[in-house]
């Protein structure tokens, strides 16, 4: 089963022949340093933006001092943001107000919270979920509709609600130690092309021995 063209920024072709604009592939479109993503991961809209880097990250400048990494095969739907380590302010003193940054010139290196946030391979952002600054999420994992995501997703975890907490794993633990071993997502594109029939069959051992 043949992957889609990463260079293509539109992956879906609708029965007239058109390309669907509501859904792109990230590393065709995203340009901003910071905002370091994946083969094969795609973003849907219903509104697709002009700047997919700037909607899905509105904090995420390109002179921020934090990274946003998204893996491969993440899935994206409409109306999920990042809220990135940019947009936080300074809670050790007083007060919260950003007084550095309404001076002349905001100080060099001035940024109260520089934590990367970070996105593994082949998760599954729904519709209307915010991904808040240094949240890390595990490879395989399933991030529920509107969850509101901080601190530590784990691989294969599947996390509802705000704040996001575990409901279950997809997998027991020794399939999920079985699947972040074979780490399908780093293969060569003709091996994961043979290899989609046994990831969407749910078979381990086919995939195993590929």
């Amino acid at each position: 089963m043949p992957l889609p063209d990463p260079t293509q920024p539109h992956p879906i072709v609708l029965p007239d022949g058109s390309r669907h604009a509501g859904t792109v592939l990230l590393s065709a479109v995203i340009e901003q340093p910071n905002f370091i993503v994946g083969d094969f991961t795609y973003a849907s809209d219903f509104a697709p933006p002009e700047d997919w880097a700037t909607h899905l990250a509105p904090y995420l400048f390109p002179f921020s001092q934090e990274k946003l990494q998204i893996g491969k095969f993440c899935q994206i739907a409409h109306g999920v943001r990042f809220i990135t380590s940019s947009a936080n302010h300074a809670m050790d003193g007083l007060s919260c107000y950003p007084f550095p940054i309404f001076g002349e010139t905001v100080p060099e290196g001035y940024q109260p919270d520089k934590r990367d946030t970070i996105v593994g391979h082949d998760v599954w952002l729904g519709y209307g979920a915010m991904v808040l600054p240094g949240a890390q999420i595990g490879h395989g994992a399933i991030i529920g509709a509107g969850a509101v995501v901080r601190g530590t997703v784990p691989p294969y975890g599947i996390v509802t609600g705000n704040p996001a907490a575990v409901v279950r794993k997809r997998f027991d633990e020794a399939t999920i130690a079985r699947l972040l071993e074979v780490a399908w997502w780093d293969w060569p594109r003709d091996r994961i092309e043979a290899a989609v029939p046994a990831i969407m069959a749910g078979d381990v051992e086919a995939l195993e021995r590929l």
